[in-house]
């Protein structure tokens, strides 16, 4: 499906269902407020007027730093309406990251919830000198605007700008997995592209569906799961604004009796580690991305619940998933088939096209990617080419079209003079009965030559010994050539992760 020259992604996404007829569908849950598609529309206009009254221009960017609740739909798409710009920023970061980003991208307004309040305050706002405004989602204090009385003294009506199909709409922060968030500059027409692609194409989402997403909407993944992709189809969202713990997941998916259910391999990890009898019998699609499912998880997922995890992979640069299992085919272990309107090729250090089975990297080729990097343009020139981008991912293809992750690019290995991929080792420890969650690096060892090395998670009312990390040593070797053996094991209370359960491996082997 073709896009006119204009198209504003406000319209298309919340104004479109209410004037094909949905506007007294649920649009969004969140605990016991329920919000309507009209009721959205309203909101969004009275938050775009507002903001053309503080005299915000198209292009101009405004800070979100909001928790998962129905203002942050209303401010994301009443910024987008008026043809500005959205910049979702990560609600766990600290002062130091909100300086660099506020500062990066230049925004004119930031819209905050009260609670998340404490770390915005010990910015130096001198170094954000073009932030103007503060509009807060609760109590409101001097300095500040209050978001409801803003909306209440604002027109529910809103003529949207005709921004271009091109237009930059909207801004996510990569999510730092290896290194500095960078500013991923996504157009009007992207989040169409993967409604379509996966939402549709995929998963089949469709009116009657409920979306719950552990994952949060301030950065890529949460973002299509529970916030576009179901206003594509005129579905309900529901919203956790607090922590996805096992037990407020479970206790969401008793009340809210979602139809699809979004996580990370870490959460799906918490949530079998959690004890009790809990029905997920609600649930036709369990989805899971930011990191490689191990296939452990997968089989111990649907013997508890009878619910087959689809894992994909997707990234902040290409909004969403471009490899996923479709329902009905999934091989576990892998990330699986291109989803369609992607293409994927997995090339050698030469660009030159590796034989199936053969590790290489990964390109893909979607109209979902970000334009470019915000003053990132040497960044931007190494990873887009073209058509393709690279996502820095190690895989392999087999004879059949499944892709199997090896690994960051820069996470590879090499021990004995063959390349080691981390995943392999860990997909294998995470099989032991001790071990909860683990992640593998490469260490010197007394000779200067990297061999891998483990850093383990054991689950509760397990104790670390030497006993037992030469146990797992063992494991490891009965399983997998002798050159993968983790050359020494470390058990920790846990792993460095970005906020969206990303491991971070460059600070473990900082350390």
């Amino acid at each position: 499906m073709s896009l006119p020259e204009t198209f504003n992604a406000a319209t298309h996404f919340v104004d479109r269902n209410v004037d094909e007829g949905r506007g007294g569908n649920i649009a969004i849950e969140c605990g016991d407020e329920r919000v309507t598609y009209r009721q959205v529309a309203e909101r969004v206009n009275r938050f775009g007027h507002a903001l053309r009254r503080l005299g915000i221009q198209p292009e101009q960017r405004i800070a979100l730093i909001l928790q998962d609740t129905p203002a942050f739909a209303y401010s994301f798409f009443g910024a987008i309406k008026i043809g500005a710009v959205p910049v979702p920023l990560n609600t766990l970061w600290r002062a130091k990251d909100y300086t660099h980003a506020l500062g990066d991208s230049g925004a004119r307004v930031l819209v905050i919830s009260e609670a998340l309040l404490r770390e915005f305050d010990a910015i130096d706002r001198a170094k954000v000198p073009r932030l103007e405004h503060v509009i807060v989602v609760g109590n409101s204090r001097p300095g500040s605007i209050g978001f409801d009385a803003m909306l209440a003294d604002s027109s529910a009506t809103l003529e949207p700008e005709p921004t271009h199909r091109d237009a930059m709409a909207f801004w996510l922060y990569s999510s730092g997995s290896t290194g500095s968030p960078k500013g991923c500059v996504h157009l009007q027409h992207d989040m169409f592209v993967c409604a379509e692609s996966y939402a549709k194409g995929v998963l089949g989402m469709r009116e009657p569906d409920r979306c719950f997403s552990a994952a949060k909407l301030f950065f890529a993944y949460g973002l299509g799961n529970a916030l576009y992709m179901p206003f594509a189809v005129g579905a309900t969202s529901i919203l956790l604004p607090d922590a996805p713990t096992a037990p407020r997941v479970y206790e969401m998916i008793a009340r809210h009796k979602p139809t699809l259910f979004f996580s990370v391999p870490t959460n799906f990890g918490m949530l079998l580690a959690h004890e009790g009898n809990f029905d997920l019998s609600s649930v036709r699609h369990a989805v899971s991305a930011g990191e490689a499912l191990p296939e452990s998880l997968f089989r111990r997922f649907r013997q508890r619940f009878g619910v087959e995890i689809l894992d994909a992979i997707g990234s902040t640069e290409c909004l969403h998933m471009f490899i996923a299992n479709y329902p009905g085919r999934v091989r576990p272990g892998s990330s699986g088939q291109p989803v369609p309107g992607y293409e994927a090729r997995i090339v050698d250090e030469h660009d030159q096209p590796v034989p199936a089975g053969e590790l290489g990297n990964l390109l893909i080729k979607g109209d979902s990617t970000c334009a470019y990097y915000w003053n990132q343009h040497d960044k931007t020139k190494q990873t887009i080419q073209g058509e393709w981008i690279r996502t820095g991912d190690k895989y392999y293809c087999d004879a059949d079209g499944y892709y199997w992750y090896g690994g960051r690019s820069d996470d590879m290995l090499k021990a004995g003079g063959i390349w080691v991929s981390p995943i392999e080792i860990e997909s294998v420890l995470i099989d032991h009965e001790a071990v909860q969650e683990c992640a593998v690096i490469g260490r010197e060892d007394g000779d200067g030559l990297a061999k891998p090395f483990a850093y383990v998670v054991l689950k509760q009312q397990v104790t670390g010994s030497p006993e037992l990390a030469t146990a797992l040593q063992t494991f490891v070797r009965e399983r997998l050539a002798e050159y993968k053996r983790p050359r020494g094991v470390e058990f920790v209370p846990e792993l460095p992760k970005t906020a969206t359960g990303k491991l971070q491996r460059f600070k473990l082997r900082a350390r």
